[in-house]
């Protein structure tokens, strides 16, 4: 069995003065901290990539700096999926008996290392290099026309789309590290500005300085890493053969069954949402909602603090921000201190099976982690 021992991040926005390796040190040393152990305590460390420090062996590089000598040493690359399939992987390790105590990290000054316009063109490097990135499509391009089909076949409209940027950003307001608090409304999200139709300005996450991380050991704590699954459909939209079908509920499906779990007994999510309609996608395909109903149940508050599953009770990427390979690693963050009970004012009592969702590239990396109250 494997379990999370201990969590930790730094705020996440404009950070200045920090860099990738000194943000990854101090999430590192948070989550020691909360784990209640020592650097050479951890016998795993794996590093997710970092695009404002794109070293080939960033976990060695990471090592060095942190003072840790792991006998197993790996970075990892899987897109926005990264922070998922690492804690998958220290799961498998941890229960192979080939680590103790794996810490798991993700951080990098995105914003104010690189800027705004060196990381869309980096992003937007995942198209096909032959069919896609010559004709000049964007992330948020991409994403914008798997909003459009998903729009046209499931009749939702824009203002369904913004209640999911809205959600996030209620969130957020009371997550004290979150770059974004300010609340939003549904018409907010409408008038801001157009940056691929049908998506606008809150639709879309912010680039983020910030950094998370996590120890999973073997030995018994609070929260049990009980499942665990990936699926892997598609690398270019131009090879997918659905923009509204992506198999998500392949990997979740995985993770439950490894659990011992079904998806009723989910009462807490963290799910990617780099986009209003990556959110509404996975709510609906990994089965929180019906198709076409996500937009309805989280207006009538199934999503929120008080609803029968809350999602990215720290606001997720769109609010709490999205640095990367952080990014993602924050939901995992997010559900193990509610489960934990250690979400402070966010904290919602009586959680016991939570459920993570990772993406990468175009909604084509599915990584699903069951997460599950054990005391």
């Amino acid at each position: 069995m494997a379990w999370i021992r201990g969590a930790g991040s730094t705020a996440f926005g404009r950070l200045d003065g920090e860099h990738t390796l000194t943000l990854m040190a101090r999430a590192a040393s948070a989550a020691l901290q909360d784990a209640g152990c020592e650097r050479d305590d951890i016998d795993g460390l794996l590093c997710g990539y970092s695009t404002a420090l794109p070293h080939l062996m960033l976990a060695s590089v990471f090592g060095e700096y942190f003072g840790i000598d792991a006998g197993y040493c790996h970075t990892v690359q899987v897109g926005g999926g990264t922070g998922a399939a690492m804690t998958m992987l220290a799961k498998r390790l941890v229960e192979s008996g080939q680590c103790r105590n794996v810490l798991v990290v993700g951080g990098e000054n995105r914003l104010t290392g690189q800027g705004s316009d060196k990381t869309v063109q980096t992003l937007a490097e995942v198209g096909h290099p032959d069919f896609e990135t010559p004709f000049g499509p964007t992330i948020p391009a991409y994403y914008a026309l798997v909003a459009a089909r998903y729009m046209h076949e499931h009749g939702l409209t824009e203002r369904d789309l913004a209640e999911f940027s809205v959600l996030n950003r209620r969130h957020a307001s009371t997550h004290p590290d979150a770059h974004f608090k300010t609340l939003i409304d549904v018409d907010d999200v409408m008038s801001s500005r157009v940056i691929a139709a049908p998506l606008k300005l809150f639709d879309c996450c912010p680039i983020s300085d910030g950094a998370c991380a996590v120890v999973v050991g073997g030995e018994p704590s609070a929260v049990k890493l009980a499942g665990a699954g990936q699926v892997h459909p598609f690398q270019h939209v131009i090879a997918a053969q659905s923009l509204t079908e992506f198999r998500s509920s392949e990997a979740s499906q995985r993770a439950l069954t490894e659990a011992g779990v079904q998806l009723s007994d989910v009462d807490i999510a963290g799910i990617y949402d780099s986009f209003s309609i990556t959110l509404l996608v996975f709510i609906e395909e990994l089965g929180l909602a019906a198709r076409g109903q996500a937009a309805a149940a989280a207006r009538d508050g199934k999503f929120g603090f008080g609803g029968a599953v809350p999602v990215n009770t720290h606001g997720g990427l769109m609010s709490f921000g999205h640095s990367g390979v952080a990014g993602g690693l924050a939901h995992v963050v997010e559900v193990y201190r509610q489960l934990a009970e250690r979400a402070g004012e966010r904290q919602i009592p009586n959680r016991r099976v939570g459920l993570v969702h990772g993406e990468g590239g175009i909604l084509s990396s599915q990584i699903s982690l069951v997460l599950l109250n054990d005391r």
